[in-house]
């Protein structure tokens, strides 16, 4: 039973960092919410959102940089979810799984650029003179709209709604895990898409804009990928699973020295 064993590695993984990076994130997030008005604040122009960067001090920095990992977490058990579901000879899985992770590299320079590039910007133009403040909000506009707008949340979230798409349509035609989930996940998916509306106008002004999307879309995002991690934790051990049949990957089932090569394994 040594194979089951390691086969259960990636799956108490997966789920658990599933988990933690879900909670870990909200949590951060609720704390830059509450200190610098994040979300609303990235559609405030520079005028007003450096000052307050200033204003923040280092612990605004520190809670930037703790929002950018505690997300980045994600990538981990991305990674690992074809092997925990036990499919990783699963194409679509495959292919959403590098999906996955380049959205949360593109999601982590969103974040990064607050305690990297934000800072001396904020400095200069609190202290510059008004020639000084014009260019820095050029600076300030060219970087936010780049790194934020287009890297980490254009691209960033529709890569992550594409992984999540991806996901749920293969729990709904695997039924790896119960077939709720998959549906939920495509309920999640299409309510984080409708925050799409509040980017894109930032580059087309008068484009219609429902202003709770990036709220309900990203909170039922989130709260979808914990109940996917805890279902994963939940999910019966390969022992168990290869009497159910269906979605057990062979290939991390070690054979019993007592059985001939992938006996009593169904796929």
């Amino acid at each position: 039973m040594t194979g089951v064993h390691q086969a259960d590695g990636p799956r108490r993984t997966t789920g658990g960092l599933l988990v933690v990076g879900a909670l870990a994130f909200a949590g951060a997030a609720t704390a830059l919410s509450s200190t610098f008005d994040w979300p609303d604040v990235l559609r405030e122009p520079a005028g007003v959102v450096l000052p307050a960067f200033v204003a923040g001090g280092p612990s605004l920095v520190w809670t930037w940089f703790a929002t950018a990992w505690t997300y980045a977490v994600l990538l981990v058990p991305i990674l690992l979810l074809p092997a925990a579901l036990g499919r990783r000879s699963d194409p679509v899985l495959r292919v959403a799984t590098h999906v996955g992770a380049v959205s949360v590299l593109l999601s982590l320079i969103g974040f990064l650029r607050w305690v990297f590039v934000v800072p001396p910007l904020a400095d200069s133009y609190v202290a510059g003179d008004a020639t000084t403040r014009a260019a820095v909000e050029a600076a300030w506009t060219a970087q936010h709209q780049f790194g934020g707008a287009l890297l980490g949340e254009h691209l960033g979230q529709l890569l992550a709604v594409a992984w999540s798409v991806a996901v749920s349509v293969t729990i709904l035609r695997s039924r790896v895990l119960p077939r709720w989930l998959g549906a939920a996940g495509l309920v999640a998916s299409a309510l984080y898409l409708t925050n799409q509306g509040d980017v894109l106008a930032t580059a087309v002004p008068g484009l219609p804009v429902w202003d709770l999307g990036g709220l309900l879309g990203s909170s039922a995002w989130g709260l979808w990928v914990a109940a996917l991690g805890v279902l994963i934790l939940l999910r019966p051990t390969g022992a168990d699973r290869t009497t159910r049949g269906g979605g057990v990957d062979t290939d991390s089932i070690a054979p019993s020295p007592r059985l001939p090569a992938g006996a009593g394994v169904r796929s």
